[in-house]
């Protein structure tokens, strides 16, 4: 008998090396990269920051919100930025406090298509003046050419209590036309209230915004 030749040992395939090569970015370019960056994020802030309220020192008595640091010498950078560029002169410290409304007092977004009625107690001054603004800022133009009242000008009952009513279509008393549509903001500013000007306000003291109806 002969001997089968003894079978050559197996050997494990070979597995080809993988070579893992990293691609350095130039410091320069990172460098670049974060100071765009940063430009970027600051631009953008700036313009939100600018483009709406200031965002701090705020005053919120129920729908009505004020700054009252808004005119006076230690107004922070926001608020000056503010200021320049929507124009607007505030009052001083010591004339008096202005004070805007976006909602009504549920919360709800003043919205020209509803109507409503402000009223009927306002704080205490020397005189204050309630006016609408449209989406953009600005007085609307209205069938009678009337944007506001003043509190020497408002018709009130036995009581001293008035009732201001807004809509699109006219109404007995004391009414402002609101804008044909979109949304709206009403300003309430008191010249030379006594004390601190808002250090004393409640939310009892300010007018009430009630949605009276919606529709076309």
């Amino acid at each position: 008998m002969t001997n089968a030749p003894a079978a050559s040992p197996m050997r494990a395939p070979s597995r080809p090396s993988l070579s893992v090569s990293i691609r350095r970015v130039p410091t320069a370019l990172l460098v670049v990269y974060t100071l765009l960056l940063a430009l970027g994020l600051g631009l953008s802030s700036a313009y939100w920051a600018i483009n709406g309220n200031p965002p701090f020192g705020s005053l919120r008595l129920g729908p009505w919100q004020a700054w009252p640091l808004l005119g006076a010498p230690e107004a922070d950078p926001y608020m000056r930025a503010i200021i320049a560029r929507r124009g607007d002169v505030p009052l001083a410290t010591g004339e008096g406090m202005g004070f805007r409304a976006s909602t009504d007092s549920e919360g709800k977004p003043l919205d020209s298509a509803c109507s409503y009625s402000i009223g009927p107690v306002a704080p205490i001054a020397r005189v204050w003046t309630l006016t609408l603004y449209d989406q953009a800022g600005r007085l609307p133009a209205t069938e009678l050419g009337r944007r506001s009242f003043t509190s020497a000008e408002v018709l009130r009952d036995t009581q001293d209590r008035f009732s201001i009513v807004l809509s699109r279509t006219v109404q007995p008393g004391n009414w402002l036309q609101l804008p044909a549509e979109g949304p709206f903001t009403v300003a309430l500013r008191l010249y030379d209230p006594p004390g601190a000007a808002g250090a004393n306000l409640e939310e009892t003291d300010m007018p009430v915004i009630q949605r009276l109806e919606c529709g076309a």
